[in-house]
């Protein structure tokens, strides 16, 4: 087990980037998620009573921060500037290194009011909780770069909401992320017109999150932190698609600067290739839909290009994000080749990233089911997938060779992780307390990650 190493970074950025809150008073702690695996990682023991004191009494953890954080920062919300929102229903409570050395932030989902509230009660409901628990441990499984739900505690308390049948459960989230720095962090101070803090949070970004030495000159600085920055979102939104994931809510508050998908709301898979499937009931004109998942990630990177441009070249911060569209590509093509789980063999991975999409847009069957059936390069047979643009797809797979085995690729039909899925292990908690459903879900989809492997491509 690694080591517990805290490193509470954030203070060095100072009291202009977050305001101290307290954490709500639950009448009840009960232990419904404990992300064992990644305590171990970050050296956490996992106990359910240590847990109760820390991720859902919130205790300090031993040398970490003495109080919550509440995180300043603006955005674009379906393209609508919004500068009166902030953490509103969560808080950084801690940060520790893990077993790669990496900084993470531990920060909560549901913890109670802040100065971002806006009249809210800054609660989470039991449903988001499981959700939001079986989106990331599907992401994480699909080689997504994802928060991880770390723990999730039923609190006790009845919620009025307007979207689900009320009164309703409510819960506490701690996520696991690579830091919470959002777009929208660089955005309010861009706003304010704030250049000082503006190098501070791209030195910190840089040292913190990236472990990287900032230059002598900021201005270079913040050009470094936006090609990063380019680099992991060009990632983020290929391996969407790759996992026929809708996040539903991409505002620029929303896309961390690590490039880590969190926060995750109206969430769906697509069961097929469908560029116009919505997860959200309120995106009415498919802003965030599958297909379009690209351009959002995209129009949120040039906003913080805007913000930079303060501190930097703007030329050469737009020269950047001209280039945002090959890199994606370029995930793309990896994202693919690595679901479909063959080696990569370099220039010829192209044409079979093309032919694969190809066959997926024909919707001849749910994308789970493609990925199953031609794992490895595998051809099912035209009796099974006569479309001409299958057969393209097997001549061209011919010759490649399996990345990796599993027994997993025996079984009968893939791991998926649709609505009606989603909604019958929700019904099953609400009506019985059974919880079976959500742990077997959990215990399948890691062991498709097994399967999978963790050889994602790099980011």
């Amino acid at each position: 087990m690694t080591s517990y190493r805290p490193d509470p970074a954030i203070l060095k950025l100072g009291p202009d980037f977050y305001d101290p809150v307290e954490p709500a008073k639950f009448p009840k702690c009960i232990p419904r998620f404990i992300n064992r695996r990644w305590a171990e990682r970050v050296g956490l023991e996992s106990n359910d009573d240590a847990w109760g004191r820390h991720f859902c009494l919130f205790e300090p953890l031993a040398g970490n921060l003495v109080e919550p954080l509440a995180l300043r920062y603006h955005g674009h919300q379906f393209r609508v500037y919004n500068p009166d929102i902030g953490d509103g229903r969560g808080f950084t409570l801690a940060q520790l290194r893990d077993d790669k050395g990496r900084l993470l932030d531990l920060g909560t989902k549901g913890s109670g009011q802040t100065p971002y509230s806006r009249h809210a009660d800054g609660r989470l409901t039991l449903k988001g909780g499981v959700r939001e628990a079986l989106a990331t441990e599907m992401l994480e499984a699909l080689g997504v770069n994802t928060s991880k739900s770390f723990a999730l505690f039923e609190t006790g308390e009845e919620l009025q909401r307007g979207d689900e049948p009320s009164p309703t459960r409510s819960a506490v989230l701690t996520r696991l992320s690579h830091g919470h720095i959002r777009i929208g962090t660089f955005q309010r101070l861009a706003f304010f017109g704030d250049a000082d803090n503006l190098n501070t949070l791209t030195r910190y970004c840089l040292e913190n999150l990236y472990a990287e030495q900032r230059a002598a000159d900021d201005r270079d600085n913040a050009l470094r932190l936006f090609d990063l920055v380019s680099q992991t979102t060009a990632a983020l939104a290929a391996s969407y698609l790759a996992a026929g994931f809708v996040h539903g809510v991409l505002n620029s508050d929303n896309i961390n600067v690590t490039g880590e998908s969190f926060d995750y709301g109206p969430w769906r898979f697509t069961p097929e290739w469908d560029p116009d499937f919505t997860a959200a009931y309120f995106d009415h004109y498919g802003l965030y839909s599958f297909g379009r998942q690209p351009e959002a990630i995209h129009w949120d990177l040039a906003q913080l290009a805007g913000c930079l441009s303060l501190i930097a070249d703007p030329q050469a911060l737009s020269q950047l994000l001209a280039g945002w569209r090959g890199r994606f590509d370029q995930a793309l093509v990896a994202a693919m080749i690595h679901r479909l789980g063959i080696a990569p063999r370099g220039a010829e991975d192209r044409d079979i990233a093309a032919a694969l999409i190809k066959a997926l847009a024909s919707r001849a069957q749910r994308i789970d089911r493609i990925f199953f059936d031609w794992h490895g390069g595998r051809d099912p047979g035209a009796e099974f997938y006569p479309q001409a643009e299958f057969r393209e797809l097997a001549a061209r797979l011919e010759g490649y060779e399996a990345s990796r085995t599993h027994a997993y690729w025996s079984d009968e039909a893939p791991c998926s992780m649709h609505i009606d899925e989603v909604e019958a292990i929700w019904s099953a908690i609400a009506e019985r307390d059974d919880w079976q459903p959500f742990e077997d879900k959990v215990r399948a989809v890691r062991r498709m990650a097994e399967a999978i492997g963790q050889d994602a491509p790099a980011r």
